[in-house]
């Protein structure tokens, strides 16, 4: 696929609507990881580099459609000049009188701050008439907002109708690792699905095994697999009643000549806490008082094997309780060979999804990966193969 971006668009000394994702963590008003804020100054930077007025329409919160003081975006001006390194005016409005004057008397080289999008109950429902609102503000619109594009929202879907719309550069970035990821890749393909539970990723795992070569399943999923194998797993994490579900999955890898890795041996202890009392056994000999919290060693060996013969890789989810040592084992040094391979220009590794975000953070492996993702539920659904409606309307 293809789609509009920038570098297609006339946008000189225009106005341009810029969907971002600024919905950043705050606590006492003040923002506490700007991060979402950082990745999207080169859109609004390439925009005020052609004498043109960046007009951010963004979310925060779930209002629900109602005007909510403590969901007002006016908190983050001082954050989103600082990352943005330009003046940044705000609207109290996003649509209607208030916002084209204030966009009328936008200071060239400043950004303009709509309010809350999602206080007008006609966003969530991607109403025409906030949308036709919306395209009356701007004369092109560029949807920066890959993580808020598995929503068809007045301002992610219906506006782009209605204008020239393009991608931002963030997601342009985003959309190109992923087609690097799932679209064309450079076989053979490796994912990495970790966590909790399999019935949260059904659809992603059953789009995954037709995709790539060899699947690696970790986290308390893979002790699901493992019962669905006829393994006693004592007091683990696992579905019982998603075993049916897993052994489908796993006829459906054969059948599509996917091979899928699990534990074959296991870190066990009789209590879930930092430092607990453990050992390792083979994934087969849980003892019935204690509960698998990480893969172990030969099992890490193993994947490695994987990693080191992949060009793609694919990661979302840990492989046990990373949160506390020492069961980030298995996920740390998984990462750091990723990782290494990725330096080496081995590998494309592309990562998504929150605990994945954090797992990488706590190897120290984040920066070395081709590309991670900030968008949760987004990412998510395009691994699973879904349309997702705030990128389609972008298709040249």
């Amino acid at each position: 696929m293809s789609w509009n971006t920038l570098d297609d668009m006339d946008i000189a000394g225009k106005r341009v609507l810029v969907r971002v994702d600024i919905n950043v963590p705050v606590e006492n008003g003040e923002v506490t990881d700007d991060t979402r804020i950082r990745r999207v100054k080169p859109t609004i930077a390439d925009i005020l580099a052609k004498g043109s007025k960046p007009i951010l329409l963004a979310h925060f919160g779930r209002p629900k459609g109602k005007h909510v003081p403590d969901m007002s975006l006016r908190m983050l001006v001082p954050a989103l000049e600082a990352g943005l390194g330009a003046p940044v005016a705000f609207c109290a409005d996003c649509r209607g009188d208030a916002a084209k004057a204030a966009i009328g008397g936008l200071a060239e080289g400043s950004v303009l701050l709509l309010e809350n999008t999602r206080f007008h109950p006609g966003e969530e429902k991607n109403d025409p008439a906030l949308a036709a609102e919306f395209a009356e503000l701007g004369d092109v619109y560029c949807n920066d907002a890959f993580s808020a594009a598995h929503r068809a929202h007045a301002s992610t879907e219906g506006v782009a109708r209605l204008l020239p719309s393009c991608a931002g550069r963030l997601m342009e970035a985003e959309l190109t690792a992923l087609e690097a990821a799932l679209g064309s890749p450079e076989r053979p393909v490796a994912a990495v699905v970790g966590g909790a539970k399999v019935s949260t990723k059904l659809d992603l795992l059953g789009n995954l095994v037709e995709k790539v070569d060899h699947l690696i399943i970790g986290g308390g999923m893979a002790n699901t697999f493992l019962a669905a194998q006829g393994v006693n797993v004592g007091k683990s994490l696992c579905e019982h009643d998603m075993t049916e579900t897993a052994t489908e999955i796993l006829g459906k890898a054969k059948s599509a000549g996917c091979a899928i890795l699990l534990p074959v041996d296991v870190v066990v202890a009789k209590e879930f806490k930092a430092g607990a009392e453990n050992q390792i056994v083979p994934a087969d000999q849980c003892p019935a008082d204690s509960m698998i919290l990480d893969a172990g060693p030969e099992t890490v060996n193993q994947i490695a094997a994987v990693l080191d013969t992949a060009k793609t890789l694919i990661w979302n989810g840990p492989m046990g309780a990373f949160e506390i040592e020492p069961f980030d084992a298995a996920t740390n040094a998984a990462a750091r060979q990723a990782a290494a391979q990725t330096r080496a220009g081995k590998l494309t590794s592309v990562a998504g999804g929150g605990d994945t975000v954090a797992a990488l953070n706590q190897a120290g492996v984040a920066d070395d990966f081709t590309y991670i993702s900030t968008a949760g539920g987004a990412f998510l659904e395009w691994m699973e193969g879904k349309t997702l409606p705030g990128v389609a309307v972008l298709q040249k």
